[in-house]
């Protein structure tokens, strides 16, 4: 597929052409953080700032020299986590409880994404790098938790993050999931490659035009790459113009 526009406006032929290509999707699968809630909100930053306090903690650091090893460890391994088990075998379960332990009161319920959401043909499924706890607890403060059939996290791929094929075929067997029968919403372009591969329609969520963007530099792309079907800057109005 060549054509990757932007969100759709108003009903016009193009939103039927859109509304054409989705309709033999019934698996709509989200990636949580940046995606399911704009990457301007607080909610990363936060998550950030306590993954670099404990590299802080395990290693009796200074924080500028914590954060350069912590954003290697994302660079090279996917997560900073996955870097930290590889390397020194930390128990996961410890980290991920004290880097999601943070304050969402500052992200508002979503009920515009909520009826868009609901209004979606079949099943949806969260897919996150963040732990299971961290998934429902944001979702249920954008007001969502209850649209998902399931919450795919990093637990559940034994703590690979994406894009490991291997962890995209552990999300498929878990969920009963047929790529070729399925769409995923995903902020990080590379994460959209094997997904594309095995059949799925993309979405790459971009955040608006001069908003602020708390993701890596290397994280963002100005063009779009051939894996990436589509391409919006406003999840909501996609999401509405996908009703047939």
């Amino acid at each position: 597929m060549t054509e990757r526009p932007a969100a759709p406006g108003p009903r016009d032929v193009a939103d039927f052409r859109l509304v054409a290509t989705f309709r033999h999707v019934d698996t709509w699968v989200f990636d949580l953080d940046n995606t399911l809630y704009p990457p301007h909100s607080d909610l990363w930053p936060r998550i950030d700032a306590r993954i670099t306090a404990y590299m802080i903690a395990l290693f009796g650091l200074d924080g500028q020299s914590a954060r350069a090893l912590q954003k290697h460890y994302y660079r090279v391994y996917g997560t900073t986590l996955a870097g930290l088990i590889r390397e020194y075998d930390i128990a996961p379960d410890e980290f991920l409880h004290f880097v999601h332990d943070i304050d969402r009161s500052a992200l508002d319920p979503n009920p515009s994404l909520a009826r868009a959401i609901e209004a979606l043909r079949g099943r949806k499924l969260i897919l996150t790098h963040g732990s299971h706890g961290h998934a429902l607890a944001t979702a249920k403060q954008l007001g969502i938790d209850h649209l998902f059939e399931g919450m795919f996290a990093i637990e559940h791929a034994d703590y690979l993050p994406k894009p490991h094929l291997e962890t995209y075929r552990k999300f498929f067997a878990r969920h009963a999931v047929d790529p070729s029968r399925a769409a995923m919403f995903e902020d990080i372009a590379h994460n959209l490659a094997v997904p594309h591969a095995a059949g799925m329609l993309t979405v790459l969520v971009r955040p608006k035009e001069g908003a602020e963007d708390h993701r890596e530099a290397w994280e963002k792309h100005d063009d779009t790459p051939p894996h990436v079907d589509f391409v919006t800057d406003d999840l909501t109005a996609f999401l509405e113009a996908l009703k047939g």
